[in-house]
């Protein structure tokens, strides 16, 4: 799955992953390989990928947009 993570100055994550955990206005949720498409709005908080090789990565934002459709997650965040 393929992950690219946009803040208005410039590209925060660009890379395929095993998952990604972002805030969700609602509460925390998990995209994982084949989810469903979706379009939500984030909150303050943390975003947490796991890259297929290394360590998870952790990434702070103050809110935005998450864009899921074929195995992409596009991340538009403040």
């Amino acid at each position: 799955m393929k992950v690219e993570i946009l803040s208005p100055e410039r590209t925060l994550f660009n890379g395929d992953v095993d998952l990604v955990t972002l805030p969700g206005t609602n509460g925390r949720f998990t995209i994982l390989q084949d989810h469903a498409p979706l379009v939500s709005s984030l909150r303050k908080g943390v975003i947490r990928i796991k890259p297929f090789e290394g360590d998870e990565i952790e990434i702070p934002v103050n809110g935005g947009f998450v864009e899921v459709k074929r195995n992409v997650v596009s991340v538009c965040v403040e």
